[in-house]
């Protein structure tokens, strides 16, 4: 009985209760311990059996066997879920942050032949802010044509040039003389 229990007993702590229930019958319980509290319930499931104690030194053996072999098996499932959950969960994680982060352009490989050597002393050097202009007045000549200022047509033109021509005999010749003597 005990050599069939030693596979369960190299992990975790076994109790055995062994109550007397009737005349010749007897009840054997077997409950492994669970070894942490975060531990599945599943690992600490009890086996309990009765019968007199020649069916008990027959039976037992082979049903520990049995509840042995279960109980390994389940614990490797367990792990084995474990493991596969734990990479899927971080698989999951990794994807997430591709899809946050920028992508980065790819890195291109130069051929091995054509190695380029930067001195040890040549650190970039940061961008020269800019010195800001001071700002000015608008003059008439920094102000580009507007889009009113079309070329004149052949009959706006003569219209002007005789506007111009009219306002020339209205003025007085002497104050045109003056002008260009005071120039």
């Amino acid at each position: 009985m005990f050599k069939e229990l030693g596979p369960l007993l190299r992990q975790r702590t076994v109790v055995l209760i062994l109550t007397r229930l009737e005349d010749d019958t007897i009840r054997v319980n077997v409950i492994p311990r669970k070894l942490s509290e975060s531990e599945n319930d599943a690992l600490a499931t009890p086996l309990s059996v009765a019968g007199t104690a020649e069916d008990l030194d027959a039976e037992l053996p082979s049903a520990l066997v049995q509840f042995v072999g279960a109980h390994l098996e389940l614990r490797n499932t367990l792990e084995t879920a474990k493991e596969q959950m734990a990479a899927a969960a971080k698989a999951a994680k990794a994807e997430a942050r591709s899809k946050v982060t920028p992508k980065t352009a790819p890195v291109r490989t130069e051929p091995a032949g054509t190695e380029t050597k930067k001195p040890a002393d040549a650190a970039p050097k940061p961008a020269e802010p800019r010195k800001q202009e001071p700002a000015r007045n608008a003059s008439l000549f920094d102000i580009g044509p507007s889009s009113e200022s079309a070329p004149l047509s052949v009959s706006e033109a003569d219209e002007e040039e005789e506007i111009l021509a009219e306002a020339e005999e209205d003025e007085p010749a002497d104050e045109i003389d003056g002008l260009d003597e005071a120039a």
